[in-house]
């Protein structure tokens, strides 16, 4: 797979496998994600399995989309790496760390040339998507390193 478009990483100061549940729970993920304000499983299913489809509702300022989401990497504790239908693929890296994990969010862009140049902008409100990208992944690993770092523990 070739390099990610962008990436950044934060240390976090919980178990990996606590991260990656709080990761793999798609439907919070707006509690944490700058863009997304709204996930759900489709066809039933309750978690993130290769071959699982979601759908998400996003927004930046006025200008709102929707998006079908299929899970392609379900690692526990590890990866979670999912395909946005005709437009990116995310990921969550989590290594463990001395004092918790480093969790490492990465981004492709794999939209065509027009969808890049014309289309994206306007129904996104983004005409640099990668630079975007970059200032809501940092915000986005900050939310989640809060939300991580303040769950209650459980044992």
């Amino acid at each position: 797979m070739p390099e990610p478009d962008v990436s950044c990483a934060i240390e976090i100061a919980a178990p990996p496998d606590s991260v990656y549940a709080i990761v793999s729970d798609l439907p919070r993920l707006p509690a944490w994600a700058v863009e997304t304000t709204k996930v759900r499983w489709a066809k039933g299913a309750t978690g993130p399995e290769p071959g699982v489809r979601f759908f998400g509702s996003n927004r930046n300022g006025f200008f709102r989309w929707v998006t079908v989401g299929e899970i392609e990497v379900a690692e526990p504790g590890r990866r979670l790496t999912w395909r946005v239908l005709g437009g990116a693929r995310w990921e969550y890296r989590i290594e463990p760390t001395p004092d918790g994990c480093r969790v490492t969010e990465n981004w492709w862009d794999l939209r065509g040339f027009l969808f890049k140049r014309i289309l994206g902008p306007v129904f996104s409100g983004v005409g640099d998507r990668a630079g975007h990208n970059r200032a809501n992944m940092t915000r986005t690993l900050e939310q989640l390193k809060n939300a991580a770092e303040n769950a209650p523990v459980t044992g």
